[in-house]
């Protein structure tokens, strides 16, 4: 998906803030958030990727201005609403994603891969500033459920996943901070050999 939520990375939104070590929370109802929607995910009522997409089919103005916890807010509404008011516990079998696979892995270490370029209407794990970019595969991950399917009800389609080293003027141009680079875990379906 394409939103107001993939700002992450994306040139001109400026740094990164500092954060407080306070458990980052400012106010009692966004550790209610937290737990609520902890409590959401961790019985199986929905898996991360339902949430995440959840989080990303909010509207964007409320996406802005509700914050980091009045989002997780947000998408727990849309969830349990969506569920019909009774989310079911157990739902999901096995949150934590890790699947083994017949099948061996396309890419070795060293390997130099192209994320594709992908527009999806729905939940991506890539990030837009990283489509489209040469990397190199720096560790095999195994296999994983693919959170674009299974954000969208599609069953886990687990895939391989790869760390690939991004250099960081391949991601941002000649602006990137020098012999800077970026690691992220990358799906098998969004990678082909450069």
């Amino acid at each position: 998906m394409d939103g107001i939520h993939d700002l992450g990375g994306r040139h001109g939104f400026g740094g990164s803030l500092e954060t407080r070590d306070d458990g980052g929370f400012h106010e009692p109802w966004e550790r209610r958030t937290f737990a609520m929607a902890s409590l959401l995910t961790g019985t199986g009522c929905f898996a991360i990727d339902e949430f995440r997409h959840a989080i990303e089919r909010l509207d964007p103005v409320a996406y802005l201005a509700d914050g980091y916890y009045g989002r997780w807010l947000g998408a727990s509404e849309l969830l349990v609403r969506e569920a019909g008011g009774r989310p079911q516990p157990g739902r999901i079998a096995d949150g934590t994603g890790r699947r083994a696979l017949d099948a061996p892995p396309r890419f070795a270490v060293g390997d130099r891969v192209v994320t594709k370029n992908l527009h999806p209407a729905g939940h991506c794990r890539l990030p837009g500033y990283a489509r489209a970019r040469r990397g190199v595969v720096e560790i095999l991950q195994g296999g994983w459920v693919l959170p674009d399917a299974r954000a969208h009800g599609r069953g886990e389609a687990p895939e391989h996943v790869y760390t690939v080293r991004f250099d960081g003027r391949e991601l941002w141009g000649d602006d990137a901070e020098p012999a800077t680079s970026v690691c992220l875990d990358v799906f098998d379906s969004y990678l082909e050999p450069a």
